[in-house]
């Protein structure tokens, strides 16, 4: 490395860990690192370079050594949607499959619209070498390598073939990065080669910059616009999407609610936008909401979407709006959102939009027979919510005919019900994938600061543990718990960032519901087919291969797998409990909560009982065609449930 007044010779990687440790984002006025830190694995595509830059650079990027490329880049990705899109970690990766297991991370970043910065290493730019190890060689393309598989699920993508190519791309970069509206994904491919080449960069490019992340002010006609709406509504709902907590508009939008007289309801990525429980908090809406939600939107006249992509979960597949005089309303930061429903828009920052909303509202109210609706319906799923979470209650078999006897002695729910009631103000309970998020977002109470973190854009098994260990990196508080719940099927799929918590000392809790399966896809599978296939863990009737021609027609219909998770847990260096009953469960939950270090607490629960269902329907269609006679009457029921769904321009 060598200076002068106008020029700071670096090679390309260690100007890449330069100029990142001296990137700022501000929002409202707060100032902090962008990129405080680093997560990596090295292989030869990455280590001469990159390896060598963030060893010289310690001091300024501190590094974290992963266990996996996609759990690493989750890590990410939560430490951004934690610190609310304002900080995200940088990842690096070697060529090939080290780099192809970061795209489904790109992909659930780039859904969710939260920043993640990757530095893959990539096929070596000068080519006399080649072809080198882990090449791609395309019969048509010769400058294609396997990273271009990141082009479709990224926002930003570049390729350095020469370092003063990042004079432009590095700043780039950074704008989407801190972009509300264009954030995701950002990918900058790193060929083995050009990482260590060296040019001599502008001295001004290592100065430290800031980035303001921008708040959009709402268009007063376009707000006057949706006012009015509002103000003719006779049975108005919110749905509030992640929007509510990326703009941190939660104080807007419950100020909004209590003046106007107007339920809310969440989505996945909503849950928890608001934080009092108030009579116009209702909770979770849609395929896994509560019946008080959905029954709420059903009867809506109008629905005002705020800070949310509205997918079909949230919409029974366009089926959940009953009223056939609704009309729709949207707030939302970006222009394609805000048109969704064929909906009356307002393009702005959602917690400006929502103030500006209740000024122009002010002294509207609804009805008080709306507002009596409201009441009623909550407060008639209060009784079903609390008796399905009631873990004093012991579990009756015979109550559920239809689960199998595997010896435990709590539901599900009653699992949640007991970390509900462990749940303190500060807390963080995390899921992503499986049964866990549509429970919790059918029964947590997230109010009261207790905080629900669902990544349910991409529904993506394996986020959960490296999730809890990014939110755990944003919140330094260790007095906050941070729960990541999982079923056996997702801890067996991820569980190796386990080791990576141990080595870094940081105090995540992991609940695994043991419960033999891909249960929630069994439950569908069930209802779509009629028979379980391949979905729970189960040993092969009979031996053979069943590669063989001769093999024997036997399925994985045997006995539940033995396996020990509490085992693998401490393997990895977790303090491991199996909690079998509730007086367990609690015990376990209070004993570890100042724990140093990751805990693991394997709840045994009763496969195939499940919360009841939230009266929406889902677009999942049976064969249209087969030889098993259920199958064609499930075919018909769905052909008749198709009626329902609408179209919205």
């Amino acid at each position: 490395m060598t200076t002068n007044s106008q020029t700071i010779r670096l090679t390309t990687s260690q100007a890449v860990i330069k100029y990142l440790s001296v990137q700022h984002s501000v929002a409202d006025g707060v100032r902090r690192r962008l990129v405080p830190a680093a997560l990596g694995i090295f292989g030869h595509g990455n280590v001469a370079g990159l390896g060598q830059a963030f060893d010289e650079l310690a001091d300024d990027m501190p590094f974290i050594q992963g266990r996996h490329e996609q759990y690493m880049a989750h890590i990410s990705t939560a430490f951004a949607k934690a610190s609310r899109r304002q900080a995200v970690l940088a990842v690096t990766a070697s060529i090939g499959p080290g780099a192809l297991n970061l795209v489904t991370a790109a992909g659930l970043a780039t859904v969710n619209r939260l920043p993640l910065l990757l530095l893959p290493g990539d096929t070596y730019a000068t080519r006399h070498q080649g072809p080198v190890l882990q090449q791609l060689e395309h019969p048509i393309e010769a400058d294609a390598t396997v990273n271009d598989a990141f082009r479709p699920v990224s926002r930003f993508f570049d390729r350095i073939t020469r370092p003063e190519q990042l004079l432009t791309a590095l700043p780039q970069a950074m704008r989407v990065l801190t972009s509300p509206t264009d954030t995701g994904a950002v990918v900058i491919s790193l060929p083995q080669d050009v990482q260590s080449h060296a040019y001599d960069f502008p001295a001004e490019l290592f100065e430290p910059r800031d980035w303001k992340i921008r708040r959009p002010l709402p268009d007063p006609e376009e707000v006057d616009d949706v006012a009015r709406l509002i103000r003719s509504a006779k049975r108005p709902v919110i749905i509030a999407g992640g929007g509510i907590h990326y703009s941190d508009a939660h104080a807007a939008l419950e100020a909004l609610a209590g003046q106007a007289g107007i339920p809310v309801v969440e989505t996945f990525g909503g849950k928890g936008a608001v934080t009092k429980d108030e009579w116009w908090q209702v909770g979770g809406v849609g395929l896994e909401g509560n019946f008080a939600s959905n029954t709420l939107v059903k009867q809506a006249d109008l629905v005002l979407n705020v800070g949310t992509r509205l997918t079909d979960f949230a919409t029974g597949s366009q089926s959940i709006f009953e009223n056939p005089d609704v009309r729709f309303a949207s707030l939302n930061i970006v222009d394609a959102d805000t048109r969704k429903q064929g909906a009356t828009g307002i393009l702005a920052d959602a917690r400006l939009g929502l103030e500006a909303l209740a000024q122009a509202l002010e002294g509207h109210s609804t009805s008080e027979a709306w507002q009596d609706t409201v009441q009623t319906e909550k407060a008639g799923w209060a009784p079903i919510r609390s008796k399905w979470l009631d873990a004093n209650t012991a579990y009756k078999p015979e109550d559920h005919p239809d689960a199998p006897v595997t010896g435990a002695l709590l539901t599900q729910p009653q699992l949640i019900g007991l970390m509900q009631e462990h749940a303190r103000s500060g807390d963080t309970v995390i899921a992503a994938a499986g049964g866990p998020p549509g429970d919790l977002q059918k029964v947590w109470d997230a109010t009261g600061n207790r905080h629900c973190h669902l990544e349910f854009g991409f529904s993506c098994m394996g986020y959960e543990i490296a999730a809890g260990m990014g939110v755990r990196l944003a919140e330094g508080n260790n007095d906050n718990r941070v729960v990541t719940f999982i079923g056996d099927g997702t801890f067996l799929m991820a569980p190796t960032e386990i080791l990576t918590a141990a080595q870094e000392g940081l105090n995540v809790t992991i609940i695994v519901s043991e419960n033999h399966g891909y249960q929630v896809i069994h439950r569908l599978q069930m209802n779509r087919t009629g028979k379980e296939f391949g979905n729970e863990f189960r040993y092969r009737t009979t031996g053979g291969s069943v590669a063989s021609a001769d093999a024997p027609k036997a399925r994985l219909d045997g006995d539940y797998l033995k396996v020990d998770l509490r085992q693998i847990a401490e393997g990895l260096g977790a303090l491991a409990i199996r909690a079998t009953s509730a007086a367990e469960v609690r015990e376990a939950l209070s004993s570890t909560r100042d724990t140093q270090g990751p805990v693991v607490i394997v709840v045994p629960t009763v496969p195939h009982v499940d919360l009841p269902g939230g009266d929406v329907w889902w677009d999942v269609a049976p064969a249209e065609v087969s030889e098993q006679e259920w199958v064609r009457t499930l075919r018909a029921e769905y052909e008749k449930a198709r009626g329902s769904q609408r179209w919205f321009g």
